[in-house]
Order: C-alpha cells, then sequence, then structure tokens
C-alpha cells in the first residue's frame, strides 16, 4: 500500500496494517516523527556527502589534468591515486581508487601444487611452511579467502619450479571484480609528522 493510498486519520503499521491514529499511543507516535525526523537530516546529509565526494573527484581530476598540461600530456581514463598537500603543509587530500579481486578457479591449481611442495620438501621446513600456507588460505568470517594473505605468499623465495608455477597460478587467478574510490582530506597534528583524518563518516565524528 503506497502512503498516498493510507486514508486520513490512519497509519500503517510494520505488517502492513491500517490502524486509527486516534488507537495509538502518543509515545508510539512520538517516536515515529523523532525517527522520521532522524532519517530526513541522514538522507540530506548523505546527498551532501555524495555531492562533496562527486565535486572533489572532479576538482581533483581537474588539477591532474592541469598540472599534466605543463609538460604537454594529456590523461585519459582513470588518473589512479594521487596526494596533494597545500603550501604550508597542513593539509592533505588523498584520492584512492582501490580494486576489488577475487580468484578464480586457478587458486585450486595454486593450492595443490603448494601442497605438493609441501609433502616431500623437509619436514622441518615443511612445519614452518604448512602454517604459513595454511593461515592464508584460511577464509574470514564471512567464507572469502583472504586475498592480501594469499597473494602474500609471492613475496617469498623459493626456487623450487613447482612453487613457481603455484605462484604463477595465483597471478593469474586474479580477477579485478570492481573498484571503490575514497577521498580522504588530513590535518597535521600541530608541528609533528602525525596526520589527523577529518571523519566524513557519521560513526568517527567525535560528540
Amino acid at each position: 500500500m503506497k502512503t498516498t493510498d493510507i486514508p486520513a486519520g490512519h497509519r500503517k503499521d510494520h505488517m502492513g496494517r491500517l490502524v486509527p491514529e486516534k488507537q495509538i499511543k502518543a509515545i508510539d507516535l512520538a517516536r515515529d516523527e523523532l525517527v522520521r525526523e532522524i532519517v530526513a537530516k541522514a538522507k540530506a546529509q548523505s546527498d551532501s556527502l555524495a555531492a562533496f565526494k562527486r565535486g572533489a573527484f572532479e576538482d581533483v581530476d581537474a588539477f591532474v589534468d592541469l598540472s599534466a598540461e605543463q609538460y604537454g600530456v594529456r590523461l585519459g581514463g582513470k588518473k589512479g591515486n594521487v596526494s596533494l598537500r597545500s603550501f604550508d603543509g597542513r593539509f592533505r587530500v588523498l584520492r584512492a581508487i582501490a580494486e576489488n579481486i577475487t580468484f578464480d578457479e586457478r587458486l585450486k591449481a595454486a593450492k595443490a601444487l603448494i601442497d605438493e611442495c609441501l609433502k616431500e620438501w623437509s619436514e622441518g621446513a615443511a612445519a614452518e611452511l604448512q602454517t604459513i600456507v595454511q593461515d592464508a588460505f584460511r577464509v574470514d568470517q564471512e567464507g572469502n579467502i583472504r586475498i592480501q594473505q594469499v597473494l602474500g605468499l609471492r613475496r617469498l623465495n623459493i626456487e623450487d619450479e613447482r612453487w613457481q608455477r603455484a605462484m604463477t597460478a595465483i597471478g593469474d587467478a586474479i580477477q579485478v571484480v570492481g573498484s571503490r574510490s575514497y577521498i580522504r582530506v588530513y590535518e597535521r597534528v600541530g608541528e609533528t609528522q602525525y596526520w589527523s583524518q577529518i571523519p566524513l563518516d557519521v560513526s568517527a565524528v567525535p560528540l
């Protein structure tokens, strides 16, 4: 039932039933009014943040293009991560684009090759590596492979040809499934080398 279909003097409850307002307790009406007021303000803030983010991205992109033009270069497409600082070094703006990646079925081939290596290598070395590998392939609370831990295996300096093939398989299994973009704004803490992020997330804003 649409809001416009609700008869005057009635409210729709959480089960979709029409209830005459005179039968609703005053405290329930007051709660409803408060919730709707906060939701309206939250939506307005969300729209404002969305407009800020779009504008900030456009401004940073325009500045990157302006800077590149000094060298006769024209940039196209995504321009990647950019960090800009104020002249006095007090403020910093970070524009970041993070790719969301996952692994396809070739990750199973990589795991099988790694298991072969662990079975044949000396028992002492295998015990240490077994912990590293099992931790890397352990899933998180949502049942997803922990991507950074798996990618971290490629930093191990192991010459075995099967291990190298496993690392190649891990690289080939990477699939980019999208990206997320961020604008982060920082202010230097006094005269120190530390930065304090200006919160744009309601949960991070101090009361």
